[in-house]
């Protein structure tokens, strides 16, 4: 197959290499930085999958930042481009999808059009109406960050917006590039699809959200945390997994796919969905307000990306903090390594982490690091069981 890919972060890139494998796959973005980089066979993104991949695999694979040219011949289209969500319309800004919808509708009449981009409930339909073609499905992505490609080779399911002869080849398409070929696969309407990845999204942010309530709990009334969660995991209703407490939910998913899903819910009746936004933004609060009550001058920050492994730090909780901790007046030191200015967000920006022990009363952390140990009178995370 002929495959083109619109959009290269951790979605994109990581199905374009699946992909790469066993098709014939081009690669488009519009930031040329990420196009050179792949080129040279470097990951932009924090993937050890992709850079074995990208480094050591025989890939059919063209990367490119010109649209000329690169959906006219295509047998499929994936869009995988940013849907940020836009607090003022409610809604996420799907204006990348339309772009390559457009042009692809505009130079190709037989490719299907598969969105990999998290969509509102009820897009496919209208996008289809739209551009007056049935060729738009949609295929939602169960990725995690730092592990886009492993979670392509060995999916947890593969859920398909369509119940039809073509969606099985889809399945087919996805499999080609997979180690694990028995992945349970879900054929359903789009609307449907649709719906699977936002409720998905917002289970998870849900389960952040409870055990993060449950740490307020134990830290406000001097119980121990990791006793609580070991007690009530061992229930197999509730399993031990994916409850390690943080400052709040964050990433390139959770947030905006819980207030998305929230504004399809405006007129429907809800009380849980709408709570779990809010609680992401009172476990904020808390956690400002523990860190107040220790009464330091200046707040170092290891770290602004959520997890370990991790070089996003889009809509990360950290922000969060340091936003309410600046706002008070405390002077902020920040070490990420990732980020190039000497300032962000009102803080200090430090490469050298000696320098921001030396310099810091607290140091806070979402996740430890063994480069803190030797400070650990300084520190303060919510950090328990040492995992993502």
């Amino acid at each position: 197959m002929k495959i083109t890919v619109a959009g290269l972060g951790y979605v994109g890139l990581s199905n374009a290499v699946l992909l790469a494998q066993h098709h014939e796959v081009t690669a488009y973005d519009i930031i040329e930085e990420k196009v050179r980089q792949i080129q040279n066979k470097v990951s932009p993104i924090a993937d050890e999958d992709i850079q074995e991949y990208l480094s050591n695999k025989a890939l059919n694979l063209t990367v490119t930042a010109d649209a000329a040219g690169v959906f006219e011949d295509a047998d499929y289209i994936i869009i995988a481009t940013p849907t940020n969500y836009d607090p003022e319309t409610n809604y996420f800004d799907t204006s990348s999808i339309e772009t390559v919808l457009e042009q692809a509708v505009a130079c190709n009449d037989h490719a299907v059009m598969i969105i990999k981009s998290t969509i509102p409930v009820g897009y496919v339909e209208k996008a289809r109406e739209r551009y007056q073609t049935d060729r738009i499905i949609f295929v939602p992505e169960f990725l995690r960050e730092g592990r886009a490609l492993y979670d392509n080779l060995y999916p947890t399911r593969i859920v398909i917006g369509e119940k039809s002869k073509r969606a099985e080849k889809i399945r087919d398409l996805f499999l080609s590039g997979a180690l694990k070929k028995d992945a349970p696969v879900v054929f359903t309407d789009t609307t449907e699809a649709e719906a699977v990845k936002l409720f998905a999204n917002t289970f998870l942010a849900l389960r952040i959200a409870y055990f993060n309530e449950l740490d307020t709990y134990a830290e406000m009334k001097g119980l121990n945390t990791k006793d609580i969660i070991k007690g009530i995991g061992y229930d197999p209703r509730i399993g031990d997994y994916y409850n390690n407490p943080s400052f709040g939910y964050g990433g390139y998913c959770l947030p905006k796919d819980t207030k998305q899903l929230m504004a399809n819910y405006s007129d429907v009746p809800n009380e849980i969905i709408g709570a779990v936004v809010e609680a992401n933004r009172t476990r904020k609060d808390h956690i400002t307000e523990m860190i107040l009550k220790r009464n330091p001058k200046t707040v170092g920050i290891f770290r602004l990306t959520m997890k370990k492994d991790s070089d996003n730090i889009r809509s990360s909780a950290v922000l969060g903090i340091l936003r309410r901790l600046a706002a008070k007046g405390i002077t902020v030191y920040v070490y990420e390594p990732t980020l190039k200015t000497e300032d962000f967000m009102g803080a200090v920006v430090m490469n050298d982490i000696e320098a921001l022990k030396q310099k810091s009363d607290l140091i806070i952390t979402n996740r430890m690091s063994d480069e803190l140990k030797d400070v650990m009178d300084k520190v303060y995370t919510r950090d328990i069981f040492n995992n993502n």
